[in-house]
């Protein structure tokens, strides 16, 4: 497997790049936030990151990185555990989104084991780190599955602390232009509505009848400027889709006939944030490409936004000493069978 230096971090330290491949996929992955840097089929970039360290660690996007303790928000930055309530970093209005100012996608991961198509990348999370309880050890491994990426979360506390990591990698099948026209289907009925700071509100509705449903593949922007409150509230989508079904299963499938691409996404979570980059600004990425809105979009397998606060919302609650593990795959197939 592949070792590079790809650049210092402002403090001086060091960030490598690893790659990882077998058959026509082809992974390049960084110990700065375990970030997915490229994601190659048959040669063809499918996702949106930089080409130095230094865009990294100013970027606000997390573009492939790593997101925890809590992938998503937490309403107010608090909850209660037991008895007691936890403060956290508060780096988004008044709420904490992706586990605060120093979330897992902005810290350097140690490598714990490598083959030529998969590597794990492991970091402790002191206790209270951003305001966060206990101790906490965590393992992601990432590998090739056919042809595909797979991302296998593993983590364990010394205390009770809450616990839903996800990946932040946006894609963009087209390469240059707008990822909004790109297929999607996604197997859900329904979504978590958001309020005016994007924290649901704990109901749950279906998606039938509104620009939120994505059962039959349509592009991701055919309904996006549609007259709907949701859509107004966020800027685009960026809700939480309840999953249908239980267990490892295919949630989504994202294709482009032009590219001749298509990606069918499983995953054991019980939701999926579908978000269609609304606040990518023109930023310059990897081959100078500038990153207007809409050009990538992520598909986060995740617990429910504010969870640890909704009592009818999946428990992102890990007990002391239990093994938190979650499994979501990205495989690869041709869009137009030969």
């Amino acid at each position: 497997m592949e070792k590079v230096l790809f650049g210092k971090l402002s403090n001086g330290k060091e960030v490598n790049s690893y790659v990882i491949k077998s058959g026509n996929t082809e992974v390049t992955l960084l110990d700065y936030g375990a970030t997915v840097q490229s994601l190659k089929y048959k040669g063809v970039d499918v996702v949106l990151g930089y080409d130095n360290i230094e865009q990294y660690e100013k970027g606000k996007d997390c573009f492939g990185g790593v997101v925890g303790r809590v992938a998503n928000r937490i309403k107010g930055g608090k909850f209660t555990l037991g008895d007691k309530t936890y403060n956290l970093t508060k780096n988004d209005g008044g709420n904490t989104l992706h586990g605060g100012t120093f979330g897992f996608h902005t810290q350097i991961w140690g490598v714990e084991e490598h083959t030529e198509s998969s590597i794990t990348f492991k970091r402790l999370s002191p206790h209270n780190e951003e305001g966060f309880p206990g101790n906490l050890m965590v393992g992601v491994k990432y590998y090739i599955c056919g042809e595909g990426l797979g991302i296998e979360y593993t983590a364990v506390s010394d205390r009770d602390t809450v616990v839903s990591l996800s990946n932040h990698t946006y894609f963009n099948l087209l390469g240059d232009e707008t990822a909004l026209n790109t297929f999607l289907s996604i197997d859900a009925d329904a979504y978590t509505p958001i309020d005016k700071n994007f924290i649901p509100t704990g109901e749950i509705k279906p998606v039938k009848g509104t620009p939120m449903d994505f059962k039959w593949a349509k592009f991701v922007g055919r309904d996006i400027e549609e007259e709907d409150e949701q859509l107004a509230l966020a800027g685009g989508y960026d809700h939480n889709f309840v999953l249908n079904g239980e267990g490892f299963r295919q949630f989504a499938v994202l294709s482009c006939a032009r590219r001749n691409i298509l990606v069918r996404c499983f995953t054991d979570q019980s939701g999926v944030q579908l978000y269609s980059g609304n606040f990518l600004r023109g930023e310059l990425g990897k081959g100078g490409v500038a990153y207007e809105k809409g050009f990538g979009v992520c598909l986060e397998t995740q617990s429910f936004p504010n969870a640890v606060n909704e009592e009818k919302f999946p428990t992102p609650i890990l007990k002391k000493d239990e093994v938190y593990k979650s499994v979501t795959e990205y495989r690869f197939e041709d869009f137009m069978a030969k």
